[in-house]
């Protein structure tokens, strides 16, 4: 088993999770300023993206150039890592590869407290990709129990490249916002995860 393979239930199962689905995480977004470069390649890549419609190109031309150039702008304080092994707990099934990892550390070489994952939706479902990304958020906290970081709040985004959804993890609650955010709104989008990644 991996993250990929986890459901709703078996992670309610598993971890005595409780699934809360009917509140906005965000009832006044934080907004961000959008770096000039960024939009200009996003305003290249998304109709490029969007009309090859693959997993892989919404990753590669519209997800990874948001999530670089939001590193380079907090390169001191977060760290940015893409399609990494992200091996926790084998006989739990927290294990796998991750898609994207934002960690609240500078340290590039060597992963140490992840704040944010990311998982990139499959075949554009976002309620889909919702499982593995909480699989990967219980991992994240483990991770960081082990390594003595004690941060109560893991988040958590589920992402077709056009359309953003946001979750957390407190204790044994898993709260998916109501709101799903979409490219037009990068604004908040980016205002989100700078309130999560580097608050």
């Amino acid at each position: 088993m991996s993250y990929s393979d986890f459901t709703i239930e078996s992670l309610k199962e598993k971890f005595a999770v409780k699934v809360v689905e009917d509140i906005p995480l965000f009832p006044t977004p934080p907004s961000a300023e959008i770096p000039a470069l960024l939009n200009e390649l996003l305003s290249r890549y998304i109709p490029l993206a969007t009309n090859i419609n693959t997993e892989k190109a919404r990753s590669e031309l519209i997800i990874a150039p948001i999530l670089a150039e939001f590193k380079f702008k907090f390169k001191d304080r977060i760290s940015l890592y893409s399609g990494i092994e992200f091996n926790v707990d084998q006989n739990a099934g927290l294990k796998g590869r991750c898609d994207y990892i934002i960690s609240k550390s500078s340290e590039q070489l060597s992963l140490t407290a992840p704040v944010v994952v990311l998982v990139e939706a499959k075949n554009e479902n976002i309620v889909g990709g919702i499982p593995q990304c909480i699989a990967e958020m219980i991992a994240a906290r483990k991770f960081n129990e082990a390594k003595g970081n004690q941060i109560e709040t893991i988040y958590g985004v589920v992402t077709t490249g056009s359309l953003w959804r946001f979750l957390k993890l407190e204790n044994n609650s898993v709260f998916v916002d109501i709101v799903e955010y979409p490219i037009q709104s990068l604004d908040k989008i980016l205002g989100i995860l700078t309130s999560v990644a580097t608050g």
